[in-house]
């Protein structure tokens, strides 16, 4: 047995992952991150990414609901159906909750 070989694989809060989609150990999903069905993940994915193919590749992000984000020429983008604001910086997401 390779027990001490295995690596933790971490799926955070709200991520979610598609049917017969393949995570290789080790890799780390993040925080309402999207994984398309039958993607191969080999490599960490950040929080909001939304995620497809084989080899999984990023191909935009996505709000806590699900929707696919556009970001406008100031970095900001609003989720259709929550009206929340998410802000792209350095390849990072950061989710501005809607005011009441």
């Amino acid at each position: 047995m390779r027990k001490h070989e295995y690596k933790a694989t971490l799926v955070r809060k709200g991520a979610s992952i598609g049917a017969n989609a393949t995570i290789i150990c080790g890799n780390e999903i993040g925080e309402y991150a999207f994984i398309g069905a039958g993607a191969v993940v080999t490599k960490p994915v950040p929080a909001y990414a939304l995620v497809v193919g084989n080899p999984g590749r990023q191909v935009g992000w996505v709000s806590e609901f699900g929707h696919k984000l556009e970001f406008d020429l100031s970095n900001k983008a609003i989720c259709l159906e929550s009206g929340d604001t998410y802000l792209l910086h350095n390849n990072n997401i950061k989710k501005t909750p809607l005011k009441e």
